[in-house]
């Protein structure tokens, strides 16, 4: 495979994840160790001024991504922290280092965490050679995008 298909099918990736033009999105979490296709991915559909804010941004965004390790700390913290940070109903990207990767994070433990944080969680999709991603969203969120 090219790399412009490879690139495309990130770009498909990331609006399937539920990223759009237009969108301020923060960023939780960034380390050296991150994926940089999909953040320039997530970048270039947000489209415009589409970089990426980081944990200093002050006011609302429309949608999180928030990468988290094993040792970075309580997961269920971090997410309603994430929570915190977004608009109603806006989704929270986690990423978390796929099986055997250093910082590997158990889907249960992701599931949990979740669910105690009063999110749903979508089916983990890998998003890059390391990574693995859920979409997470509030529960009043994901009912409305059923109808």
């Amino acid at each position: 495979m090219s790399a412009t298909a490879d690139h495309a099918d990130t770009q498909g990736l990331v609006e399937r994840l539920g990223f759009a033009a237009g969108q301020v999105v923060q960023e939780i979490g960034y380390d050296d160790d991150v994926d940089m296709e999909l953040r320039e991915s997530i970048e270039k559909v947000i489209g415009e001024d589409g970089e990426l804010v980081d944990e200093d941004y002050d006011d609302v965004a429309d949608a999180v991504v928030l990468w988290f390790r094993e040792d970075d700390g309580d997961l269920t913290d971090a997410l309603v922290d994430a929570i915190a940070y977004i608009e109603e109903g806006g989704p929270i990207v986690l990423l978390t280092p796929k099986t055997g990767r250093d910082g590997y994070v158990e889907p249960s433990e992701v599931s949990d965490a979740a669910n105690t944080a009063g999110l749903t969680a979508s089916k983990s999709v890998s998003v890059g050679k390391d990574w693995s991603g859920s979409r997470l969203a509030t529960p009043k969120a994901a009912a409305a995008k059923k109808r």
